[in-house]
Formats: C-alpha cells, sequence, structure tokens
C-alpha cells in the first residue's frame, strides 16, 4: 500500500511506500479508520519519526498487528498524543476532529470576540496574573463597545485570573471583563467592567498601514497581525501603495504577529526587497525519510524561493519590530532575510519556534480532495525545520533584537502614531536624529501568555498548497 507525500506547496507525482510494504487499507475495520489514518500520516511526515518508537518502519509486520496496537487507544487523539514526542520538544503539533475548524484558525477565522491581550504575571507573584488589551479587532464585538488598547483587566466575570483558571475562563463564548488601574505595577480593581460575546471573525492581518515623512524620508509603516494566506492580494496591493508613495524607508510591525503561511512570509520578503527574485529565500529540513526520498526526486521542492511579478521596493534594509509573541513565520521572516539585506530589529527577544507543519487529511494522498466521509479528523503535525540560506535555523530561544525594548503597560502609545515608543525607536533610527523614545520603560512585568498562544494553532508556521 502507498501514500503520496505533499510538500504544501508542490504536489508531488511521486509515491513513497510505507515501512509495511505489505498492509492493506482494506483491512482496517471501519471503527479503526481515524486511528490507522493518524499512525501512518504520522509514519510518513512527522519530524521526529525516528524518535518514537511506536512509529517505526518496521514496528508492525502487517495491518493486523497495526490494528492490535491502535485498539490499545481508546480515541484518536490519544492516539496522536501518544506517539508525540514529549511537549517539552513539541509543543504544537495539533489533531482537529473537524477539519473545517482547522482550516478556520490556520487563515485568520476564529471564534473571537476581539480582544486581543496579553497576560503578565502580577509583580511578585508566580500564580497571579492581569490582562492588558494590546489591540481590538475591527468589526468584532470589542469594536462595539468601550474598549481600546491599553485597558487592563484583572478578572473575568469576577474571577481574578491566575495561571490555572484563565484559560477556562476566557474560552467562554461571553464573559464579562472586570477593569482595574495600573499604578506602577500595582494592579487595583476600578469597578468597571463589560461584556463581550465571541462571533464567527476573520481577522485581516493588516491592521495599520501609512506612511510617516520625516524630511528626506518616506516611513512605510505596516502593522502585520498574521501570515494569512487570503489576504496575500491586499498585501501586494499596500505595497503598492507604500510604491506609489516613493517610500524610502520600512518598518514592519510584527510585535503581536505569531505567524502562519511560509508562503505569505516568502511572498513577504519578495516585496521588502525584489531584486533577489529566483534565488532560495528558506530551506525545509524534513525527517531523514521525507528528506532523502525529496532529495532524489524533486530537490527543488525543498526550497522557497524569492518571487516574482509582486510590488516590491527594492530594498537593503529594513526594520522589524517585535516582542516575545512574534513567533514562527515572523521569526522566518527575520531570519531568512538577514543573509540578503540589513535587518534591524527593535523590540523584545521573540519565541523560538523554528518549525512548520502540514495539513493532513484521511485521503489516499493525505489532501483533502477525496478525503474519507466518514469523519471529519485532520491533523496539523511538525513535519519540517526552517532554516536560511546559510543553512542557519537554530534559534529556539528567540532572535534577539538589534535594539531591546519591552512593552510596558504604562507606556503604550497608540499603534501607528509615530510617537509610539517602538516606532519611534525606528524613526528615529531611521532618520539619524539620534534621540530615543522619550517612554523607555525598563519592564515591570513578565509575560505568562497571550490571546494567541493560547491556542497552539495560532502560532503555527505552514505550508499551504499555493
Amino acid at each position: 500500500m502507498k501514500k503520496s507525500l505533499i510538500a504544501g506547496l508542490l504536489v508531488l507525482l511521486f509515491f513513497i511506500p510505507l515501512g509495511c510494504s505489505d498492509m492493506d487499507d482494506n483491512a482496517v475495520p471501519s471503527n479503526l479508520q481515524v486511528k490507522d489514518f493518524v499512525w501512518k500520516g504520522l509514519n510518513l511526515y512527522y519530524l521526529w519519526q525516528a524518535d518514537v518508537p511506536n512509529l517505526a518502519d518496521n514496528r508492525f509486520a502487517n495491518q493486523s498487528e497495526l490494528n492490535e496496537f491502535l485498539t490499545t487507544y481508546s480515541t484518536p487523539e490519544d492516539l496522536f498524543n501518544g506517539l508525540r514526542v514529549p511537549n517539552t520538544i513539541d509543543k504544537y503539533s495539533v489533531i482537529f476532529n473537524d477539519y473545517s475548524v482547522l482550516e478556520g484558525l490556520l487563515s485568520g477565522n476564529t471564534l473571537n470576540n476581539g480582544m486581543d491581550y496579553v497576560l503578565p504575571y502580577k509583580t511578585g507573584s508566580t500564580t497571579d496574573i492581569y490582562g492588558w488589551v494590546r489591540y481590538i479587532i475591527p468589526n468584532s464585538d470589542a469594536s462595539t463597545k468601550a474598549i481600546s488598547r491599553g485597558n487592563i483587566f484583572y478578572a473575568i466575570n469576577g474571577t481574578p485570573l491566575t495561571i490555572d483558571n484563565y484559560k477556562t475562563l476566557l474560552s467562554n463564548n461571553t464573559y464579562t471583563v472586570n477593569f482595574a488601574n495600573y499604578n506602577g505595577g500595582a494592579i487595583t480593581p476600578n469597578g468597571q467592567s463589560i461584556t463581550l460575546t465571541k462571533t464567527n471573525l476573520a481577522e485581516n492581518p493588516i491592521l495599520l498601514s501609512t506612511v510617516i515623512n520625516q524630511g528626506t524620508h518616506n516611513i512605510g509603516y505596516l502593522m502585520y497581525n498574521g501570515f494569512y494566506a487570503s489576504y496575500d492580494n491586499q498585501l501586494n496591493s499596500t505595497f503598492g501603495s507604500f510604491q506609489s508613495q516613493n517610500v524610502t524607508d520600512l518598518v514592519i510591525d510584527l510585535r503581536y504577529n505569531s505567524g502562519g503561511s511560509i508562503n505569505t512570509a516568502t511572498k513577504l520578503a519578495s516585496m521588502i526587497t525584489g531584486q533577489f527574485t529566483g534565488q532560495v529565500f528558506a530551506k525545509q529540513q524534513w525527517n531523514a525519510k521525507a528528506q532523502s526520498y525529496y532529495l532524489s526526486n524533486n530537490p527543488g521542492s525543498l526550497e522557497n524561493k524569492f518571487m516574482g511579478g509582486l510590488n516590491s521596493l527594492q530594498l537593503n534594509k529594513v526594520y522589524i519590530l517585535t516582542s516575545k509573541s512574534s513567533a514562527s513565520a515572523s521569526e522566518l521572516l527575520i531570519n531568512c532575510l538577514k543573509p540578503f539585506i540589513n535587518v534591524v530589529q527593535i523590540g523584545d527577544v521573540t519565541t523560538g519556534k523554528n518549525v512548520g507543519s502540514i495539513t493532513l487529511y484521511d485521503s489516499p494522498n493525505f489532501g483533502k480532495s477525496n478525503a474519507n466521509p466518514s469523519h471529519k479528523y485532520a491533523m496539523q503535525p511538525i513535519v519540517l525545520k526552517i532554516v536560511n540560506k546559510d543553512n542557519f535555523g537554530d534559534y529556539t530561544t528567540g532572535i534577539s533584537p538589534t535594539t531591546l525594548f519591552q512593552e510596558d503597560a504604562s507606556s503604550l502609545g497608540v499603534l501607528g502614531n509615530s510617537d509610539e515608543p517602538l516606532l519611534n525607536i525606528a524613526i528615529n533610527q531611521i532618520t539619524g536624529s539620534g534621540k530615543l523614545s522619550s517612554q523607555v520603560p525598563l519592564p515591570t512585568a513578565r509575560v505568562f501568555s497571550d490571546a494567541k498562544s493560547i491556542n497552539p494553532l495560532l502560532s503555527e508556521m505552514y505550508l499551504d498548497n499555493k
């Protein structure tokens, strides 16, 4: 029995056999079909396949032995998690029992009330946390309420937030946000609150784009909050607008961008530059079995190259704003641009996610076409590591900024305004004024989590069929 490898960006016409050559799909009982899909998909693609004894190619002599093994797990989810390496290594592989939900998350469509937030620890505590609002998503419930960037909240439905209850409290479809005042790190309830309700929301990742004129510098500023392929045309139009306004310098704000499509990141890199069309931007490193197969049959499928035909600025330097929430495709953009142009990173150390995933469906070639109609399970396992053209990709502790600056709830500023602290630092470096922002606080809070990292899929870096 054979199944094809689908490399995300390229659907290959080659096939690679499973380790158990005499396995027969017809011998899979209906009640084991989902579990059979889970094992075979991970056996072929999982980045750490060689490190999981139960995924070894010679683990089972035939389908009957595999079937017997599959019956020892009560659910597909239990099997999926049982076949993973420890979550200290693999934090991001996920399985969904409804692939429409998975597809929505990967494209920026979520059940969302529009309040994006960060959750720091309270001063002196290792268990108590609070939140502050980073931005409000347009056309959301929050956009119609009295809530805005910088608002502090300490509780949900009257229950103070802790590291143990925050997921439960914030996962409710409707909840009341209890606000507080922030005085030098002290969180004091102020009696104010609002109620927010989640709806199906498509978040346009292009939150802000503008051109700031400073003397001879026309500074393009783009706040970009997710690498979502369905907005690629709008991203290209934004760069067309930058071109028409003769942008000389560019600031890409990725401080709240937790990742997304590798293909979109490659396009963004091509729009920033434009002079490297056809050159290798990023390289993929798969498990040994898949890597060997691709190298033998189609080595070009392991490379992501700069693209032509896009609105591009031909820049040799770019300024990128980051935070601890900047992850996966955001880090890919930084790391893979560095061998080509000067990347000036301003902000905090990034997350440190250098691995990517693909979506696997239960079909003969793991693609969505001809997926098993009896269920809607799909997997998003980690299958590859990304490196730049110089083969560097070891930044699991994060990418350190050129200029360190950690956002503080007491001095956030208005996003897109020239005096907003992070953007202000970039502008002053561009213009050579030598001035630093008038608000450069020392960090007063340690970040515990944020709105996007609550769902690990929202910090995915993935290959898509584009």
